[in-house]
């Protein structure tokens, strides 16, 4: 079974106090780990969402010592309440949501999410259903292509890009991750020194863009906040600015809506601290917010 050790595991817990006992919600429950640890700090039932079924296969392999206090679900986060409506459950006492990818993803062969091995190009999260990176970058048009690359991945080269996939797209499609990756290595001015790769900031708009990360996140924390008993907390785990901007604005709109009952518990978000990052490299860019229902 893979290795994955979920991104700041102490702070998840600090806020959740799965201690208390209780209904607890991971709502991206990916490899099992920060499930894990809900349960083993006394939990009394975690229910574990994930839109990719291969991740669910191995959370279900982490979670089997406490196989009778969990159930796997194969949903998209944002769908929440009609999980909970389906098992009769109005109130929990916490949730996660961790809104990154695992290093299993990023490094398993055949999904597309790196351009470190040449893959088709599909960057599916739920492999069932939804178009490929490959069928929008065949179907869409130039200035939709550009207006992705720029919106989700923050590339300041984004129409340069999207004119020379539209002009590669003319003789044959884009099939694999490699063939991305090189144009638009070829697209992106070279200057000196560059810190990430070229084609880095692409792959993150195309991921974005096929699972739709960014589609009702804010409906999604008010959902949550509706089903959090008194004391009950949120917890919500980003890595880039645009999922941290969303969350950030939509929890403190939420604490001074009048009858919301919510309480942000995080001024400014919680970073990783460094033995940690000395550990896990990877978590460098994780930031934590967390908001508590009062009333």
């Amino acid at each position: 079974m893979p290795v994955h050790e979920p991104v700041m595991t102490r702070e998840v817990l600090a806020f959740l106090q799965p201690e208390r006992g209780g209904v607890f919600v991971d709502c991206t429950v990916g490899m099992g780990g920060h499930a894990l640890a809900m349960l083993e700090a006394g939990a009394t039932r975690v229910i574990g969402l994930d839109r990719d079924p291969a991740a669910l296969a191995i959370a279900a392999q982490t979670l089997s010592p406490y196989r009778d206090r969990v159930e796997l679900v194969h949903s998209d986060y944002r769908a929440i309440e009609s999980v909970l409506d389906a098992r009769g459950i109005e109130r929990i006492d916490g949730a996660l949501a961790d809104m990154g990818m695992s290093s299993y993803q990023l490094e398993a062969e055949g999904r597309g999410f790196s351009f470190q091995r040449e893959d088709p190009l599909d960057m599916r999260m739920d492999t069932t259903k939804g178009p490929t990176a490959a069928d929008l970058l065949r179907d869409a048009p130039e200035s939709e292509i550009a207006d992705a690359i720029y919106q989700f991945g923050e590339e300041r080269f984004s129409r340069r890009i999207a004119r020379a996939i539209a002009t590669t797209r003319e003789t044959a499609p884009l099939r694999t991750t490699g063939q991305l990756a090189a144009i638009v290595r070829r697209a992106v001015p070279r200057r000196g020194f560059m810190r990430i790769d070229p084609a880095t900031r692409t792959f993150q708009a195309l991921r974005i863009w096929v699972n739709r990360e960014l589609e009702k996140v804010d409906d999604f924390l008010e959902a949550m906040t509706r089903r959090l008993k008194v004391g009950g907390r949120l917890v919500m785990i980003t890595f880039h600015s645009l999922e941290d901007r969303i969350v950030k604005h939509t929890l403190r709109a939420l604490a001074q809506r009048e009858g919301a009952g919510i309480r942000v518990l995080t001024k400014k978000p919680i970073t990783p601290q460094p033995d940690e990052l000395d550990r896990n490299p990877r978590a460098r860019s994780a930031k934590v917010r967390a908001a508590e229902c009062v009333v």
